[in-house]
Order: C-alpha cells, then sequence, then structure tokens
C-alpha cells in the first residue's frame, strides 16, 4: 500500500487554502495529510489543515530552525514548503534530509540573490534578462534626483523596499498637492512627493528603497516547476489586465523566466514577474516560493502543488504540458471557515492507521479567500 504523504505549511499566506485543496485532491489519489502553522490565530490555513498549531513569536531566524527541525520530526514531515525565515531553512537542508524532510524551496544560494532587488536586477540582467531604471534610495536627497531623473525621461515614479514581498509598501510618486479630492473615493497609492520628503527628512533611520517608473499593463507572473538538476519541468503565464486573468504559452514571457529559473537554480516552485516598459517586456520580481495564485493553474488541466511534491519526493513527473489553456477568467471573494478560539482536536501522533480526514464543521466566523471565476 502506497503510504500517505505529510505535508507542512509554516505561516503561508491564507489563497494557500486552495494549495492545500489541490494536494488532497491529486491525481494520483495519493493519501495527503497538511500540518499547518502560522501566528495568526485566524488565518484560514489553519482551519483547512489536519492539524496546526500556532508558532511561537519573537524566535530569531536560527532558533526558528530548531523549532521547524522539531516540528518536522515531531509530526512525520514528508514535505515541507517554508515561507517564513526560508533563507534561514534552506541552509540548513541536510539536517532536514537527516529527519526524513524534503524541502520544497531554492537552494540557499538562489534565496540570497532574490532577497534584495537591487541584487535580482543586477544579476538578471547579466544573463540578458531586460530590467527596468532603477535607482536605490536611501534619504531624500537620492529620492528626489531619482524622481528627476525619470520624470525628465516622461515616466512617472514609484518606490517599493528593496526587500519585501506581496507589494507592501509600493507607493506612486505624485507632483499634485494634498487636498480635500484626496479624501474622497478609495485610498490610492499615490503619495505626494513633498509628504514622501518631508518623512524622510525628519526621519531618525534611513530607507531602502528601489525606486523605478510605473510599468504598464499587462503584468504576466509566470509559474515555473523547475527540478533540482536546474531543468523546467513546466512553465505557464497567467495574464493580468485590470480585472481580467487568463493565461500564455508565449514565449516572450517565458523564455526569460526560463533563464532566471535555470540561470539561477530557482529549484522546485518559482514565480518570475514581468510588466510592459514601453513596447519591451521587463522582469519587475521574482519570488522564491509559491505564488498565492498558483492554484489558479487548474484553469489550464495541471495540479502544479502536487507535481511539485512529486519532485520534492524524487518522483519526477518529467516535462508537463498543459493539455489546454483556461478561459479567461476574474477573481472573486469568497467565505472560509475558521478554527475555534482554541487550536480544534488534533490527530493523534502515533503511527497507527489513520482515518479519511473528516471536515472541521463550519464556524460562525470567516474569511474572505479569492476564488477564480469565469468571465
Amino acid at each position: 500500500m502506497v503510504s500517505r504523504v505529510r505535508v507542512w505549511l509554516n505561516r503561508t499566506y491564507a489563497e494557500n487554502v486552495f494549495f492545500m485543496d489541490q494536494l488532497r485532491r491529486n491525481p494520483s489519489d495519493r493519501a495527503v495529510e497538511i500540518h499547518a502553522t502560522h501566528g495568526d490565530a485566524d488565518s484560514p490555513v489553519l482551519a483547512a489543515a489536519d492539524t496546526a498549531e500556532l508558532e511561537p513569536e519573537g524566535l530569531s531566524p536560527a532558533g526558528y530552525v530548531e523549532y521547524a527541525l522539531a516540528q518536522c520530526r515531531r509530526r512525520g514531515i514528508d514535505v515541507f514548503v517554508p515561507r517564513l525565515h526560508q533563507s534561514a531553512i534552506v541552509a540548513h537542508r541536510a539536517e532536514f534530509e537527516a529527519v526524513g524532510t524534503a524541502l520544497l524551496a531554492p537552494p540557499p544560494e538562489a534565496v540570497a540573490v532574490f532577497r534584495d532587488k537591487v541584487v535580482a536586477y543586477e544579476a538578471v540582467q547579466a544573463v540578458g534578462v531586460p530590467v527596468p531604471p532603477w535607482f536605490r534610495v536611501r534619504d531624500a536627497d537620492e529620492l528626489l534626483a531619482a524622481v528627476e531623473e525619470l520624470e525628465a525621461g516622461g515616466h512617472r515614479a514609484c518606490f517599493k523596499p528593496a526587500s519585501g514581498a506581496g507589494g507592501v509598501g509600493f507607493r506612486m510618486i505624485t507632483r499634485s498637492p494634498f487636498s480635500l479630492t484626496h479624501l474622497s473615493g478609495f485610498p490610492t497609492p499615490y503619495v505626494q512627493l513633498d509628504l514622501v520628503l518631508d518623512a524622510l527628512r525628519r526621519s531618525e533611520e534611513p530607507v531602502d528603497w528601489l525606486v523605478m517608473p510605473r510599468l504598464e499593463q499587462p503584468e504576466v507572473s509566470v509559474d515555473c516547476l523547475t527540478g533540482p538538476d536546474n531543468r523546467v519541468r513546466l512553465a505557464i503565464g497567467r495574464v493580468k489586465n485590470g480585472r481580467r486573468r487568463g493565461f500564455t504559452l508565449q514565449e516572450q514571457w517565458l523564455e526569460p523566466a526560463r533563464l532566471v529559473v535555470e540561470g539561477f537554480g530557482l529549484h522546485y516552485l518559482s514565480n518570475v514577474q514581468f510588466r510592459m516598459f514601453g513596447d519591451t517586456p521587463v522582469l519587475m520580481d521574482v519570488n522564491t516560493r509559491p505564488a498565492g495564485g498558483l492554484h489558479q493553474l487548474s484553469l489550464c488541466g495541471v495540479n502544479v502543488p502536487w507535481l511539485a511534491v512529486q519532485l520534492a519526493l524524487g518522483e519526477d513527473p518529467g516535462t508537463v504540458t498543459p493539455p489546454f489553456l483556461g478561459q479567461d477568467y476574474t477573481v472573486v471573494a469568497g467565505p472560509r471557515p475558521l478554527r475555534p478560539v482554541s487550536i480544534p482536536q488534533q490527530r493523534p501522533e502515533t503511527e497507527a492507521p489513520l482515518l479519511p480526514a473528516v471536515p472541521a464543521p463550519a464556524q460562525p466566523g470567516s474569511v474572505q479567500t479569492g476564488a477564480a471565476l469565469p468571465l
């Protein structure tokens, strides 16, 4: 009898409830059990998991590695998909392998390149992948000089942290004075240049921002599955243009994505994002982890989370071509159950045969997560 597969996701995004669903509905009909940990007791991934617990707060990266190793030993984890402290965890891959856990994450050298967007832009530009103009700024004078140079070239300036994920800290610069106009309607990412400069001059700490021109749509996120031999097994682009979403296999997007993931050893699941700078697709960002929207590739007839777990277990699926490209779609919010106030009843930590998972009853609380619907 084929044994179950035990997968752990640590402090992952809410959207990965769909990642978990796909693992359970795998085409191999393999039993999958999912362990989830998080710092937020109301994260929907905790309710969606077979076993779950809150993570301790305040651990250093080294302390978190010890915590993670203990989790893997105690929970019998076969595949660990690390998000929090990914760089520290992958540096200890041999120790996880020693306790029987495969890491579904790139090697430390690859993670290090893409932790800092400036280092990443320099690196990918050296292998022939186009990048937009960019400036690294740490104070008000450097910000003003960068904005003026971009505006002289006819561009709108924006900035984001040199390290970060999920669009946190992204802002677009405007010279329009602050007025009641900015207090009507919904908040926007636009910030007044004079207010930003004033805040920087009053701050006692330097910033570390990447300033660049505002890039145009479409945005294409290429989800890649790559083996430890640096060879891409699957690459599909998800196209975002306003509310409308779709898929692409056009080489203008896939070829530079392959150059990045194969050239830098981004093993297993990664995501390479592009936007337009004039008529040229340029790199916007690289994620060394599964993208939150990865589950949307199910609309193309492929279960990428399961393919990745197979690859991590040494069961190479080979090169995978989607049987079709799904129709255009949009993303809407929907409710997901939350766990009770206390951690739900856990499965016994024994080697006894496990009964099929019984879904937890819906709780009064819920959280909104995104599901794909056709247009």
